[in-house]
């Protein structure tokens, strides 16, 4: 799943990520809504993995979910996401992370805009932005 160069162990994980980064993107955990800074961000360009810099999300493609988190409709490319079932916390979820390290991304839900239909519910500690 992941290469090489991006499968470091833990100590190493934590060396590189801050500890919310560290907790989001390796632990699986959330940042609260309306916190993250992205999630009101609305520059012209791209969003990439905080792991590994992999390209993710076009400002494009981002939208306005009123949920408190970075909202996109599509990802750059579908190879870039890898999308696995999540069942924890009492529900049944589709969690996103990116396919070049596995860096825990968020979830997708099916109550997005056309053209897609989805909202890929991102956290701002999982990704960096690169202006155009």
């Amino acid at each position: 799943m992941t290469g090489d160069k991006y499968n470091l162990n833990d100590t190493q994980w934590k060396e590189k990520l801050t500890e919310e980064e560290y907790r989001i993107t390796r632990e699986k955990g959330t940042e609260r809504a309306f916190t993250g800074v992205y999630w009101d961000h609305w520059e012209e360009g791209g969003y990439r993995c905080k792991c590994c810099g992999e390209p993710l999300f076009e400002s494009g493609t981002k939208f306005d979910a009123g949920r408190g988190w970075p909202s996109f409709y599509a990802p750059v490319a579908e190879p870039s996401i890898l999308e696995e079932k999540d069942t924890s916390h009492g529900m049944i979820r589709t969690e996103v992370m990116c396919k070049k390290c596995g860096a825990h991304l968020g979830h997708v839900f099916p109550d997005g805009p056309e053209p897609t239909g989805l909202r890929y519910c991102i956290n701002s500690a999982s990704i960096d932005f690169e202006k155009e």
